[in-house]
């Protein structure tokens, strides 16, 4: 047997699961390297001299990374492909299929009014997970740490990613010893009531897909004890139309959350607040939830500066 950590909504809960067992697979580099260079040594003719015989499994990786620098480097003005591609030394075709496999995960984005490239959301959203990192925005710190010692617990800013959040920052000094969000910390949308702020404000057919895809993360890393729980806390939240879950996941943690838009339809964050039950009971949800949407232009900023800093 194997003790899994779960965690939601900022706590953790442990649950017992069976242990799996994976054949290890067999090491085939070596055979694997003398094959692709008696290969190479047989069809010179296929490779360009832009495009040379592979080194390594880890060449198109090298070559992503040139490129992401090279986006770095001129994050506001941005790259046009022959010049990106020039720059690091790779054909246009293998710089076009690289850039389009980072676009697709979030690593490098497109302008829309010009093509050219430029660092995508994800890059910021990893690199909130380095240790020592230091957001740079005070002003929605000292706000959301004004929030937190109001309702006597924490408060965060949750910066939505795909089908999960990140979380972009933590402000307050409760003694919730359960709560282990973190800055940087990832996790899937339906698991905290600041993600669910988020998908109740999706669009029906995008949410309802979204779900699937947080429950299907949860049976593979916790099985199935949590689920019950989870949808107690999404449709609690349903019914106030926003994010309420109040100890319905783990008892002794109650947390409200509002979504933060940055247009229309578009729920880029939440922010949320998590404390005991003393301190945010039922009878002033709607009290926190009037002072989270009083946060959510301050959090609009900072998403959209560092989203393209």
């Amino acid at each position: 047997m194997r003790l899994d950590t779960c965690e939601a909504d900022g706590e953790i809960a442990s649950t017992s699961m069976a242990a799996h067992s994976y054949a290890p697979l067999a090491d085939s580099s070596g055979a694997l390297r003398e094959a692709q260079t008696q290969f190479d040594a047989n069809h010179p003719s296929l490779y360009s001299p832009q495009d040379p015989p592979l080194r390594s499994g880890t060449q198109s990786l090298e070559r992503a990374i040139s490129l992401l620098r090279e986006l770095a480097a001129r994050h506001r003005t941005g790259w046009r492909l022959g010049d990106l591609a020039a720059r690091c030394g790779i054909d246009k075709g293998s710089a076009h299929r690289l850039l389009a496999c980072l676009i697709r995960e979030r690593l490098v984005q497109q302008r829309a009014e010009d093509r050219r490239y430029l660092p995508g959301p994800l890059l910021w959203e990893l690199g909130l997970s380095v240790p020592g990192h230091i957001n740079s925005d005070d002003a929605c710190r000292e706000r959301l740490a004004a929030l937190a010692r109001r309702f006597g617990g924490l408060a965060f800013l949750m910066v939505r990613s795909g089908s999960e959040y990140v979380c972009a920052m933590r402000a307050g000094d409760s003694d919730l010893r359960a709560v282990s969000v973190e800055v940087g910390t990832r996790r899937p949308l339906i698991t905290s009531a600041g993600g669910v702020s988020i998908l109740l404000a999706l669009p029906e057919p995008e949410a309802v897909a979204i779900r699937a895809n947080n429950i299907q993360q949860e049976i593979s890393r916790c099985g199935d004890v949590r689920l019950k729980a989870l949808e107690q806390m999404y449709r609690r939240s349903q019914a106030y139309g926003f994010g309420v879950n109040l100890g319905d996941v783990v008892p002794g943690i109650h947390a409200v959350a509002v979504p933060v838009f940055g247009r229309p339809g578009k729920p880029m964050a939440a922010v949320c607040l998590m404390s005991w039950p003393e301190a945010l009971p039922e009878s002033r949800v709607d009290q926190a939830c009037e002072a989270l949407m009083a946060e959510a232009p301050r959090a609009v900023v900072f998403c959209a500066d560092a989203s393209h800093a």
